[in-house]
């Protein structure tokens, strides 16, 4: 059974917004937010952990529609309506919580990872329960992305791929915050999780 999107105008439509109002302003920050745009003073320390987690990214994405036209017996039949409705308003939710984390760490956020010495540990809004909202905000968006395609062999390869790239990027981004600001970041990593607060 072929993905809602692939049958339907109206739903495709829905998706196409939705992928829309996610995708432009993330091409706009792209590049408005690199740390030599923004945060000149800083240093980056990326190691190429974005273009990893972009590569990732979008080979999931790419996966995604792929393996759902070629599996479709993987189809998940459940409410595939409803179900397409969860996706669609999962990919808003995770645009929401990414903007709203972007906006929370203000000047410290980078689309590479730069850091600077007088970098402070951002504890308000939802870095109080969790390290990296914005990635979590970009995993209900994938999750979304994949409910609404309605395929397991789908979510499954985009979820593995995206999943993948986040935790390159994390551990390097950790890396360089815990070099730079030190004990202080240290002690709000034992403090919270990095992606699902209490859990992951």
């Amino acid at each position: 059974m072929l993905p809602l999107i692939y049958t339907n105008v109206g739903a495709a439509r829905i998706f196409l917004a939705a992928c829309l109002i996610w995708n432009v302003p993330e091409m706009i920050g792209a590049f408005k937010q690199m740390a030599k745009a923004s945060r000149k003073e800083a240093s980056v320390q990326d190691r190429g952990s974005m273009g990893i987690l972009i590569g990732l990214q979008w080979v999931g994405l790419a996966l995604n529609f792929l393996l759902a036209g070629l599996f479709p017996a993987a189809a998940i039949v459940w409410h595939r309506t409803a179900l397409f409705g969860i996706g669609v308003t999962l990919i808003l939710l995770g645009v929401a919580l990414r903007w709203y984390a972007i906006w929370m760490l203000g000047r410290y956020f980078t689309r590479d990872v730069a850091v600077s010495a007088d970098q402070q540990v951002v504890q308000t809004g939802p870095y109080r329960y969790i390290r990296h909202p914005a990635y979590s905000g970009t995993f209900l968006t994938m999750l979304g992305v994949g409910l609404a395609v309605a395929n397991w062999a789908s979510l499954v390869a985009l979820l593995l791929c995206v999943l993948s790239g986040h935790m390159y990027r994390v551990s390097v981004e950790e890396r360089a915050l815990s070099q730079t600001i030190g004990q202080p970041y240290v002690e709000y990593m034992h403090g919270t999780k990095r992606f699902i607060p209490l859990v992951f």
